[in-house]
């Protein structure tokens, strides 16, 4: 035997030797991609090595078709070298992620391709992770940059007062009512007319439960447009819709872990309300333009000044969202119900608003005081600072001096608005009711002063609604 025969021979066997010991599977193949040898590594795969010999390149991945292929390999005839990502499909049908490389090489005057096949699975699962792990952060970050937003936001608001401020034995009661809701995850529900404080009810609730250290998120679902509501609530997904140029996040998402107070509930369009059931069942939601579900953990805390009982009869209201929202109702007494707190608000108002001011008011005399408490109220302890502040400024020395304002007493003629005869009787009875510390019956009781039969009275309570 010649000694280039012994050579070539012997570049056979160390080369067979290290195809058959690689971990990878080694493809050899001629010039045109035909394969004439592959490893017994081929078999992690389901298959045995003589299933290839023969066949073309290509065929080890069902997915490239032969066009394909031909124009990938020749670029890689002119560059000698390749290197790409291909999904490898095993005996028992799973895709398998593979890098595969693929080196030209001349022996003897004959070109051979070798081609290494190397599974890349823990590397595209620690890939996958590492992206999931880094889209967290993002959430987190932008969750932070909106919650900053939003709490900034807050900072600038004024609230009503900044403490609860009652003498009144009805509206205690529904003091420990909020006491006794706050510690647990109920859904609460808060009636009330405009300016009854629905929102320091709300924060208060908060503010001694358990998701105090997270914020509060509040929603004003009168004040948003219609078409932008389900953006605020649930966010949406950049190009979502036209002038969506980034995502957002929306309320519920920036309220997770913490409470959202969804205030004028009533006038949530009706289109939105199956989304919110969803939320309020579920906890999940979707954002707009991403069909998948986000999780949220949120207690929810909705307030309306509308009568949603009529609602549910004018079909302007989901039933369902209306029982799922009302687990604990909370009903806030209007101010005429509670007059006896009046002397209490103007007191802490004139403070409030004369350290503003750089004032010192002194005086509060009766007959202003009594001006105010006889007023019905119709904007009730809102429109009672609003009055205040507005004395407060116009009053020129220590004394204050309400001015000329819209207040006009009982029995006097102009363009008041009258009460309803159900009103007007209703304010006649809890007046009597409060003169005689809800006592019904007896010599001192509300039925002696009203002339009436204790069971009528206690009847026209249940049918106006009255109750202590």
């Amino acid at each position: 035997m010649r000694t280039s025969d012994h050579g070539h021979e012997r570049t056979l066997r160390l080369s067979h030797f290290t195809i058959e010991t690689a971990p990878d599977v080694v493809v050899w193949s001629d010039a045109d991609g035909r394969i004439h040898r592959i490893n017994q590594a081929i078999r992690r795969y389901g298959y045995a090595p003589e299933e290839f010999i023969g066949k073309k390149l290509y065929e080890l991945f069902p997915a490239m078709k032969e066009r394909a292929f031909r124009e990938r390999w020749k670029v890689f005839r002119e560059k000698k070298v390749l290197v790409m990502e291909k999904m490898l499909p095993t005996g028992d049908g799973r895709l398998v992620p593979v890098e595969v490389t693929a080196n030209l090489i001349e022996f003897e005057g004959k070109e051979y391709t070798c081609i290494f096949v190397h599974d890349i699975s823990d590397r595209k699962r620690a890939e996958a992770e590492l992206k999931q792990a880094l889209e967290e952060v993002e959430r987190l970050k932008n969750r932070l940059q909106e919650e900053n937003i939003y709490l900034q936001q807050e900072i600038k608001l004024t609230h009503n007062f900044d403490a609860i401020i009652t003498r009144n034995q009805r509206f205690k009661e529904t003091l420990a009512q909020v006491e006794q809701v706050a510690s647990t995850d109920a859904t609460v529900l808060i009636l009330g007319e405009t300016g009854t404080g629905k929102e320091l009810i709300a924060r208060a609730v908060h503010n001694i439960s358990a998701r105090r250290q997270r914020p509060l998120v509040k929603v004003n679902c009168a004040a948003l447009p219609a078409s932008l509501i389900e953006s605020e609530l649930f966010g949406h997904e950049k190009g979502a819709f036209t002038g969506a140029l980034a995502r957002k996040i929306g309320r519920f998402e920036l309220a997770d872990g913490g409470t959202i107070f969804l205030d004028e509930i009533g006038d949530l369009p009706p289109e939105l309300q199956v989304k919110l059931l969803r939320a309020l069942q579920d906890g999940e939601f979707e954002r707009l333009g991403n069909p998948h579900s986000i999780k949220v953990d949120v207690r929810v805390i909705a307030a309306t000044n509308r009568d949603l009982e009529k609602a549910l009869q004018s079909g302007s209201f989901r039933e369902d969202l209306y029982y799922r929202l009302s687990v604990f109702p909370i009903h806030l007494p209007p101010l005429r119900e509670r007059r006896d707190d009046i002397p209490l608000l103007v007191n802490h108002f004139v403070m409030k608003y004369a350290a503003k001011v750089g004032k010192k008011i002194e005086a509060l005399p009766r007959r202003e005081i009594e001006a105010l408490v006889n007023y019905h109220w119709p904007g009730n302890v809102r429109e009672l600072e609003n009055v205040i502040e507005r004395a407060v400024i116009l009053s020129p020395g220590r004394r204050l001096e309400l001015g000329q304002w819209h207040f006009q007493p009982p029995g006097e003629p102009g363009n008041a608005p009258l009460d309803t005869l159900e009103e007007a009787e209703r304010a006649h009875i809890l007046k009597a009711l409060e003169m005689t510390r809800w006592r019904v019956s007896g010599e001192k009781g509300a039925a002696k002063i009203l002339a009436i039969n204790p069971q009528t009275l206690v009847s026209r309570m249940k049918k106006l609604g009255i109750r202590r």
